[in-house]
């Protein structure tokens, strides 16, 4: 109950410069993903549960239906009907220059669950539990994340939950998820998201099995567009990957999922971390524990993203030690069958200097991206 108890009040004080670990200290292997996980089973999905409300426990939870509105219904005033929590609020300097985040009137007291109808489960992650909801009072409909809180000790990653919540809170573009705000009680935390109306970008992968070249264009130019927002405030997602990535109503895609960023102002940072397919060569080098890296991380992932989406399936995918290896090696084979165009955008996003990787800018200026995308050069 202790431990509860301090995750309670240590989320109050969040702070973007509170990394997992010591940055005095050795590598500590148990916090990524890609030291114990092949590429399969770092895409497990779990089954949907409900929602329980710890205030009425002696009832079983209603699932409301709830009829979506156009995303364009929702735009603009509907911004202004859901409150932001002040236990989140932390603007970043140039939020005046924000009209999204200036559109959001002055928070209440308190966000509690029983200001929402909750509708159907979204999905389930290995700490949270995300369903559809809607505002009782102004009908705003948005996505609930359940993340509980003793799940959250005992994987000890609390510091990565407070860091994610103030990151995110923050953030304000048309290809990253919002998050409103956030409220918690004794058991579980709450974060208050925008809905993607179409759902994981992973899922039309696999369904598609690879995307065409002006689709996988767009997405890449979106991407592009998103991280190069990320970047200008020093932000590092180091963990971009389909699932990853949500698709709203209209098709846009929206990165979502900031477990693993960081708010880095000098830009560097060590820490291991992500996904094993999409790790870049700086994360997994020998004597890295000793090297730092910044955030060309983030284009080396986009470009392994772009090979995934005209591909099908990740550059270097193979067993863990093997995948290591190509990466380190830069080993890969780009079909033949790709435009020329897009061959190229990969090798330079796929270049072991991270210093002579493809720029964000000259991504949106490709060839490949002109090509298919009538408004990239914006």
């Amino acid at each position: 109950m202790a431990t509860v108890d301090y995750l309670s009040s240590t989320l109050e004080g969040v702070s973007v410069q509170d990394e997992n670990f010591d940055s005095n200290a050795p590598f500590n292997k148990s916090k990524t993903l890609a030291s114990s996980l092949s590429a399969s089973q770092s895409r497990l999905k779990f089954p949907l549960q409900k929602i329980a409300n710890n205030s009425t426990t002696s009832k079983p939870q209603h699932l409301t239906k709830i009829t979506l509105p156009s995303q364009s219904a929702q735009s603009g005033s509907s911004l202004t009907a859901l409150p932001r929590s002040s236990a989140s609020e932390s603007r970043p300097s140039d939020s005046s220059a924000d009209p999204i985040t200036q559109s959001i009137p002055t928070p209440p007291k308190a966000f509690h669950l029983g200001m929402f109808e909750i509708g159907k489960p979204l999905g389930k992650g290995k700490f949270g539990r995300v369903y559809l909801a809607r505002t009782r009072s102004t009908g705003f409909v948005c996505a609930l994340k359940v993340l509980h809180k003793s799940e959250l000790q005992q994987g000890k990653v609390e510091k990565q939950v407070r860091r994610e919540i103030e990151i995110q809170s923050n953030l304000a573009h048309p290809n990253v998820l919002r998050l409103y705000g956030h409220f918690h009680d004794s058991k579980r935390i709450f974060l208050i998201l925008e809905f993607a109306g179409r759902g994981e970008l992973y899922k039309h992968l696999r369904k598609a099995g690879k995307f065409a070249e002006p689709l996988a264009a767009q997405y890449i130019a979106q991407m592009a567009s998103a991280l190069k927002y990320l970047h200008k405030k020093h932000v590092i997602h180091r963990d971009i990957k389909p699932e990853n990535i949500l698709v709203g109503l209209h098709g846009e895609i929206k990165i979502s999922d900031f477990g693993w960023s960081v708010h880095a102002p000098n830009n560097r940072r060590k820490t291991m971390c992500g996904t094993l397919d999409y790790l870049p060569p700086e994360m997994i080098r020998p004597g890295r524990e000793e090297n730092w890296y910044d955030e060309k991380v983030d284009l080396w992932s986009l470009g392994v993203l772009a090979y995934e989406f005209l591909v099908g399936e990740a550059p270097f995918e193979d067993t863990p030690v093997m995948t290591q290896r190509r990466i380190a090696r830069g080993e890969m084979t780009i079909p033949t069958n790709l435009s020329a165009e897009a061959r190229d955008l990969i090798k330079r996003l796929l270049v072991l200097d991270p210093e002579k990787r493809l720029a964000l800018e000259e991504v949106e200026r490709h060839p490949w991206i002109l090509r298919h995308c009538v408004q990239s050069g914006k």
